[in-house]
Formats: structure tokens, C-alpha cells, sequence
């Protein structure tokens, strides 16, 4: 089952770097449609046109809309996207606890690239405390799901921890249970 899902992710990630590279006007006027109909997906690609200008002019503030659309309606990869534009100002003013809120959404409904930017946040207290607990117990929920970089930012914080800190760290990780989307 593991295997199915990150082959579904892979596949979905590779649906929308081909359509990103493939965008012209036309298939960015096909999003849109799809896109103010509620398709998550779609107001996700056309949120992506917008961020790296393909098909349409570069526009942060309407890439900022199209990914909210799609977070709000908890489509994990729009919240992750609507998390980094928090982190790195795109199309908004910089805020780390927004960033923060995004990428926590998509962590606890089980998303890797949510839990490692959680774990990160917490590792260098960018929107939190710091906390190498926390760190680690979202760290090793992204690892687990094969995040390379999770996987050796755990290894990281891990080393830092103490027995009790370490087995708190288990604890947490083993009572996680993902987010049914609503």
C-alpha cells in the first residue's frame, strides 16, 4: 500500500511538471475552467502557471489564490505550495507561522513534503520554537514515507536527543494518526 501511494504521488508530481512545461494558452484556459468548476488539482496547476509564468504573465498574488482555493478545500500539495509562498513572501508578505499552519495541515493528513518542512521548522524554530522533539517525531513520519532529506535531517536531530527525549520522540510518532481530508 505504501508503494501504491508513493506511486500515486510520483505520478501526480509528474502530471504537473509535464502539464507546467506543456502549458500554453489554451491549456491554461482548460485549468482555469476546470478550476473555477472546484477541481482541486486543476486550481493547483493553474496556480503553478501562475507562480512560474507558463502560459500565462508570472503572477504571485493570483498563484497565492489559485493554491489557497485548493488548500482550503485540503488538497495537501496546494497547502504545501500555499506554505512555501508564506515562507518565501511569494505573492505575500513573509510569515513563518502561516507557513507554518499551511505545512502542519498537510503533515497531519499524513503528507511527507509537510511533515519534513514541519520537522524542518521545528529543527530551526522558523515559525515555532524550536523543539528537537517535535523535530524529530515529524522527521521520521516524512523518512518513513522515504523523504531522503527527512531521513537525514532525523538522523541530525536524532543524534541530539537524550534516551528520554528519544523515546518521547518514539512515542509521539507512533500515536500519529493521519488526517481524514475534508
Amino acid at each position: 500500500m505504501k508503494i501504491l501511494k508513493n506511486l500515486i504521488a510520483l505520478a501526480a508530481a509528474l502530471l504537473l511538471a509535464i502539464g507546467l512545461q506543456a502549458a500554453d494558452k489554451a491549456q491554461v484556459e482548460k485549468y482555469r475552467q476546470a478550476a473555477e468548476k472546484g477541481s482541486v488539482f486543476d486550481q493547483t496547476v493553474l496556480g503553478s502557471c501562475y507562480e512560474y509564468g507558463n502560459g500565462v504573465t508570472k503572477d504571485a498574488v493570483e498563484a497565492m489564490k489559485w493554491y489557497r482555493k485548493a488548500a482550503d478545500q485540503g488538497y495537501k500539495t496546494a497547502q504545501v505550495l500555499l506554505g512555501f509562498c508564506y515562507k518565501n513572501g511569494e505573492g505575500v508578505a513573509t510569515n513563518q507561522i502561516e507557513a507554518v499552519k499551511w505545512f502542519r495541515k498537510a503533515a497531519e493528513a499524513g503528507d511527507s513534503a509537510g511533515q519534513y518542512m514541519v520537522g524542518f521548522s521545528y529543527q530551526y524554530g522558523k515559525g515555532v520554537d524550536s523543539n528537537r522533539v517535535e523535530a524529530y517525531k515529524w522527521l521520521n513520519l516524512a523518512a518513513t514515507q522515504d523523504y531522503e532529506q527527512a531521513r537525514r535531517a532525523q538522523s541530525e536531530v536524532g543524534s541530539l536527543l537524550t534516551k528520554e527525549e528519544m523515546a518521547e520522540a518514539q512515542r509521539l510518532v507512533r500515536e500519529f494518526k493521519p488526517q481524514k481530508a475534508p
